[in-house]
């Protein structure tokens, strides 16, 4: 095991994974267009859109394509470079290298030379989200963009029900409707759950409400831009009233299965049902029945 660090001086060249607004220029950092003008090479995504910003903010470095369909050929191309002391910034359209965008593979590999890995501070859409959006903000769940079909986005549409953490979810206007629907057949009409869409930019927006709330509003409005989704947990489950001793004891058990310890569990059940703790502590424990 080796300690990397970011800033020293070696005949290696450095990877910089530079954040791109999400939709407002003015969210540029300093500090990354300063690198985006230092480096040697920048790694686009689209090389047409990362032009336009080189040139809004009068950068001249040379840009290259690297995306999704020509990872195989780029990756060996690039390293080859920052072994030879190339200087190379990544970035994606908007946001983050990586994040739910091509970068992860040329990270693994300039890793593996022993290249520094140099990750700048910036703009991303699913924090952006979740800090306006009202619910939780910790502990989060980012999930990114779910299957579009099939048993992969049913499968995670259930994993993703069960989740006491706030979930992120990326979607595009085509789609919205259809997992607004799909949510609720998973996570129930209940759940709360705010859309974030066209961030920064003029239009932004927020809609908040639950997914009943939601899904009845996209019956006469259509979504517009892309979105962000922030999805309530799911509620702890509170003990239910019983009727006989035979569902306090299951009442019990089921909390205790979620993880709370028997006291507690106990606790709950005799409050929710207005009955004395020690009661349901002897019924639970068997204390006191007949032999």
């Amino acid at each position: 095991m080796k300690e990397q660090r970011s800033f020293v001086d070696n005949s290696k060249g450095c990877l910089f994974l530079v954040p791109t607004p999400i939709g407002n220029l003015e969210d540029m950092t300093f500090r990354a267009v300063d690198t985006l003008k230092a480096v040697d090479l920048v790694a686009a995504e689209d090389t047409r859109n990362t032009k336009n910003l080189l040139n809004h903010f009068e950068i001249p470095t040379e840009l290259i394509s690297f995306h999704e369909h020509n990872t195989a050929q780029r990756i060996p191309e690039l390293i080859e470079k920052m072994n030879d002391g190339v200087k190379i910034a990544q970035v994606s359209d908007a946001g983050a290298p990586s994040i739910s965008d091509p970068g992860k593979e040329l990270v693994k590999a300039a890793i593996k030379e022993d290249i520094p890995v140099v990750p700048l501070p910036g703009a991303t859409a699913s924090v952006t989200a979740l800090i306006a959006s009202g619910i939780a903000p910790q502990p989060f769940y980012f999930y990114g963009f779910l299957p579009r079909k099939g048993k992969e986005r049913t499968e995670a549409l259930y994993d993703l029900a069960k989740r006491k953490e706030t979930t992120i979810v990326y979607e595009s206007p085509y789609r919205v409707k259809k997992t607004v629907q799909d949510l609720i057949d998973n996570f129930g009409e209940n759940r709360q759950i705010t859309l974030a869409r066209e961030l920064t930019k003029i239009h932004e927006a927020f809609l908040r409400g639950s997914l009943k709330q939601v899904a009845q509003y996209y019956q006469e409005n259509d979504p517009k831009g892309e979105y962000v989704l922030i999805i309530a947990g799911k509620p702890e489950e509170v003990a239910t009233k019983v009727q006989s001793n035979d569902e306090l004891i299951t009442a019990v058990d089921k909390l205790v299965d979620q993880g709370k310890k028997p006291n507690k569990a106990i606790k709950e059940v005799a409050n929710h049902n207005g009955l004395k703790k020690q009661d349901v502590y002897n019924l639970y424990h068997g204390i006191g029945e007949e032999e």
